[in-house]
């Protein structure tokens, strides 16, 4: 169990970050749309992927911690 979150925490950052930058680029570059969203949109899509992720790491920190 331990793994799966680790990799699912590792993973969902990556592609939370990813997603940020991509939005991040496109608003710079003066696009509002990207792919058929809002960049605001894949803004927030991209945060709650790097939140699932510190949650996903957390909870591997605190088993750690209980051993």
């Amino acid at each position: 169990m331990e793994s799966l979150l680790l990799w699912m925490g590792r993973i969902a950052g990556i592609v939370g970050l990813a997603i940020s930058a991509l939005a991040a680029y496109q608003r710079l570059t003066g696009a509002y749309f990207a792919g058929g969203f809002q960049v605001g949109t894949l803004l927030l899509a991209g945060i709650t992927g790097m939140l699932i992720a510190c949650l996903c790491l957390l909870l591997v920190l605190t088993e750690r911690s209980r051993r």
